[in-house]
């Protein structure tokens, strides 16, 4: 008040001064100039006034906020720092000559690639042919090659047998007619003179370590005992000895699937199975250039068949190869030791049987005994791949492993191929990282908390991290893990790639906007960030965390503290 009335009594004055010099009349009222001066001045000090009576909580409100973006700033660039790595690395093809980590030996991959092209040299069309005849040998099992005449499934037989260096080889075409002694040796007349049934086996099944058996369901009862028990568990009853047996592989050809129960058993031993059709249109003519180029070797038109480009047994060296018996033995052994079956990939299997059996028309029988070889098949292509845990993209190879009908593999491989573009656990990690960030608000800073729930954020970053560099490559079009995959023919990956590229590429965008918000909460954390700041730093979390949380939680962070 007494500043007011101070500033009435100086504009009075002013008036009166100004009048005197005029004549000494005094004016009532100033002139428009003056009273535009006036106003100006009174503006001034007016806002002098207010900024020298500003209240202390707005200042405060001032130096709180540019606290909250120092600390906003810092958590932003501490995660910068931390997600470049992860999306590097992630990014690449994963290249590199670095150990396995598997424990497999380095070359072993090498010497797999190379023994592909020289068991492809020749053949056209039969790349996913020559790589389930090496991973069945690598894994000990048995392959069958079902198909019409002259396509080739003789050659791939006899092929196995040239690569491996110092094998012994045993090849036979059964008729309904064929005999035990065809398969199992003749009797020897030495034993039977002293009254023991037994058999001369050199040479024959019991004693080679590499086999091919033509027509294989034209086995009768008189040989299907024995030869399951070879199969199954490599041996040979020989009068009143069970001798083991050396096979390392078989592979069995057949025009036509299995007629009757009776050999069901037998079909079930084949673990790996590939339908081998004619060669394309489109590689018709690749084919007959070859043919129509190649010398053949002496005495070799009677064995070659339609599908062989001219590239015989003899014509391949076992030096250039590089494989030996005993690169095959014991990489099962070491695949069960050293590598993981994560449970995404049984999940994965379990839920493929059920579609298999309940969804399909007909049902797909899978037995219990081929989903049991089929993880130790994917233990052993993660292994020779030189990796320690088993991949989602290793389970391909089952389209060559549970069906019962050849149009059943399409089936198979689809199914498996829309399981692998599915969100891998996107929606799971969201809710997981919003009960945390819930928890971690509860915190309210507190030290001991937030370096508990800073482990359970950091075991969420590696879940992520994993995810996005098993996608490597998929933002530049490219799918490493299928391309470089030893086990999946180049015709095979590249569709594979085709359907799931696109569908990563978002799927990995997704995720590294998950990880950047699991890396914001972990840094967070890591300083101890009071709730409003991290509700800044993760407004949908936080709108989502006062949306669906209970009001005792959302009271202590300052809604119900608030008085009226």
């Amino acid at each position: 008040m007494a500043t007011s009335a101070g500033l009435v009594a100086c504009q009075g004055l002013s008036a009166v001064g100004v009048g005197a010099r005029r004549g000494g009349q005094t004016r009532t009222r100033p002139r428009q100039g003056a009273v535009v001066s006036m106003a100006v001045r009174r503006g001034r000090a007016s806002l002098r006034c207010r900024a020298a009576v500003e209240p202390d909580w707005k200042t405060k409100q001032r130096e709180q906020d540019a606290l909250i973006s120092v600390e906003e700033e810092a958590v932003k660039r501490r995660v910068d720092e931390l997600l470049a790595p992860i999306l590097d690395t992630g990014g690449g093809d994963g290249g590199g000559a670095t150990s396995p980590a598997s424990g497999a030996p380095a070359d072993l991959a090498a010497k797999i690639r190379t023994a592909s092209r020289a068991l492809e040299s020749g053949l056209v069309e039969r790349e996913t042919e020559v790589r389930l005849l090496l991973l069945a040998a690598f894994c000990g099992e048995h392959l069958l090659l079902l198909g019409p005449p002259g396509t080739a499934k003789s050659e791939l037989g006899r092929r196995l047998s040239a690569i491996c260096g110092g094998a012994s080889f045993f090849e036979r075409l059964l008729t309904r007619f064929s005999v035990p002694e065809e398969l199992f040796g003749p009797l020897s007349m030495k034993g039977l003179e002293n009254d023991q049934y037994v058999r001369q086996t050199e040479g024959y099944l019991p004693t080679a370590t590499v086999a091919f058996i033509d027509e294989v369901f034209k086995a009768n009862s008189a040989i299907l005992n024995s030869l399951l028990t070879i199969l199954n568990e490599r041996l040979f009853d020989n009068g009143n000895q069970r001798i083991k047996v050396p096979l390392l592989c078989l592979v069995g050809a057949s025009n036509e699937l299995p007629e009757s129960e009776e050999l069901d058993a037998l079909y079930d031993r084949f673990l790996l199975r590939s339908s081998v059709e004619q060669v394309s249109a489109g590689s018709l003519a690749t084919l007959l250039t070859m043919r129509a180029g190649s010398v053949l070797p002496a005495g070799s038109e009677g064995s070659s068949s339609s599908g062989d480009g001219g590239g015989g047994v003899g014509q391949m060296s076992c030096d250039d190869v590089g494989l030996s018996v005993s690169d095959f033995e014991g990489v099962k052994a070491a695949a069960q030791a050293a590598v993981d079956v994560p449970k995404s990939v049984v999940d994965l299997i379990v839920d493929l049987r059920s579609f298999l059996q309940d969804k399909c028309e007909p049902p797909v029988y899978v037995s219990d005994r081929r989903l049991v070889k089929s993880i130790s098949l994917l233990r052993v292509a993660a292994y020779t791949n030189g990796r320690n845990s088993v991949s989602e993209f290793d389970c391909l190879l089952l389209a060559n492993v549970l069906w019962q009908r050849p149009s059943e593999a399409s089936v198979v491989r689809d199914w498996i191929l829309e399981r692998l573009a599915q969100d891998r656990g996107v929606e799971q990690v969201q809710y997981l990282l919003a009960g945390l960030f819930g928890r971690a608000c509860r915190a309210d800073g507190d030290p001991v908390d937030c370096e508990s729930l800073r482990g359970e954020a950091a075991s969420l970053r590696e879940v992520l991290s994993s995810q996005i560099q098993s996608l490597a490559g998929t933002t530049s079009g490219s799918l490493p893990a299928l391309r470089d995959h030893l086990w999946l023919s180049p015709p095979e990956a590249e569709r594979a790639a085709q359907t799931l590229g696109p569908l990563f590429s978002k799927v990995r965008r997704g995720l590294e906007k998950l990880l950047r918000d699991v890396l914001t909460l972990e840094v967070a954390l890591e300083r101890n960030t009071e709730p409003h700041i991290m509700a800044l730093l993760l407004p949908n979390y936080w709108a989502d965390f006062i949306r669906s949380g209970p009001i005792e939680d959302v009271k202590p962070l300052g809604v119900g503290a608030m008085k009226p």
